[in-house]
């Protein structure tokens, strides 16, 4: 099974997940960090969207499958390309030249919940799927720039309850307080909102590139800074009492 592909509808790029729970890990950075060089290398592309083709998730995070072994047997060179490649990801995500907008079609849990607050907007099917942050639950805390960038798609207060409780969200909830733009009935009404939501983007990529590498300044320098200074070893160390 592929881990994602993308294709065109008009002026709008859109990134399918296509692996199932859409587990993130080294093999998922590194396609998902070639779909974008393309997508922006693709001059007549003015918006991207990111969904999923699985009917129950968007994403359910890290792979833990991956990770776990390779963490137990202290083979940490892989986790840590795979965190920095991410790294990678989010940024080109904030910083690419064109709206980006999360089409959540089922569960965003963790690393899936986040990938989707990199974006800049961020729609969500009503009738199927979670949103969660359960990193407090299993004892995993996020990454500096994590927390940076996840701050600018919730409100504050509102993501202190999600981090500090590991609680789901549906949709309905999450538009209550802006963290989505809307909340849709069916995949079917999700794919067709993202992509008019979309369409009404016509702007110069110069102009909104710049825009947002000034609005995201504090949050790259978080994650140059920060995440590159600290080991990423703690972040996946089980925390006890």
């Amino acid at each position: 099974m592929s881990i994602l592909s993308w294709a065109k509808d008009e002026n709008v790029a859109i990134i399918t997940m296509s692996n199932g729970e859409n587990r993130q890990n080294l093999d998922f950075a590194i396609a998902m960090n070639n779909a974008i060089d393309e997508i922006v290398a693709d001059t007549s592309v003015q918006a991207l969207i990111l969904t999923s083709s699985d009917e129950k998730n968007f994403s359910q995070g890290v792979d833990v499958a991956w990770m776990g072994p390779l963490f137990m047997k202290k083979e940490l060179q892989p986790i840590k390309d795979f965190m920095y490649k991410m790294n990678d990801v989010f940024k080109k995500l904030m910083l690419i030249p064109m709206p980006t907008i999360a089409a959540i079609n089922g569960h965003a849990f963790g690393n899936g919940a986040i990938i989707s607050c990199a974006c800049d907007y961020r729609f969500m099917r009503s009738d199927k799927g979670f949103f969660c942050f359960p990193e407090v639950n299993v004892g995993i805390p996020l990454l500096y720039g994590m927390n940076a960038f996840v701050k600018k798609a919730i409100p504050l207060q509102k993501l202190i309850e999600m981090q500090f409780s590991g609680n789901r969200y549906g949709a309905p909830e999450l538009e209550k307080f802006n963290v989505i733009t809307k909340a849709c009935a069916s995949k079917e009404e999700l794919m067709k909102e993202s992509l008019a939501f979309a369409r009404t983007f016509q702007k110069k990529r110069g102009i909104l590139g710049e825009m947002k590498k000034r609005m995201y300044k504090d949050v790259i320098d978080v994650m140059d800074t920060m995440d590159a200074k600290h080991s990423i070893e703690p972040a996946f160390l089980m925390i006890g009492d």
